[in-house]
């Protein structure tokens, strides 16, 4: 991700790319599980899908209830922003 801030779309964009990348790999990985550098591969994108899940959330409202946990507010948000089908841009 670039250094400025993203929009919500780019953001949601770009978890929704590494959130493949992630899915796939695992998918590879039921069947080769001794293949050491997806193994790697399947790390480093979790880490980055979470960081950027964790941008999002603290952004835009957390999109999984993993990010949910907001202890910099003094309300639950988790229903707080518009769902995908209510025009929420996802």
């Amino acid at each position: 991700m670039n250094q400025s801030q993203p929009s919500r779309r780019q953001l949601l964009h770009f978890i929704n790319e590494v959130s493949f990348a992630v899915n796939d790999i695992a998918l590879y990985l039921d069947t080769h599980p001794d293949d050491m550098d997806a193994l790697e591969y399947f790390q480093e994108h979790c880490k980055v899908r979470n960081q950027a899940l964790k941008e999002y959330a603290r952004l835009y409202g957390p999109l999984t209830i993993n990010t949910a946990d907001d202890s910099s507010s003094d309300c639950w948000q988790w229903s707080m922003q518009p769902f995908p089908w209510e025009g929420g841009n996802c």
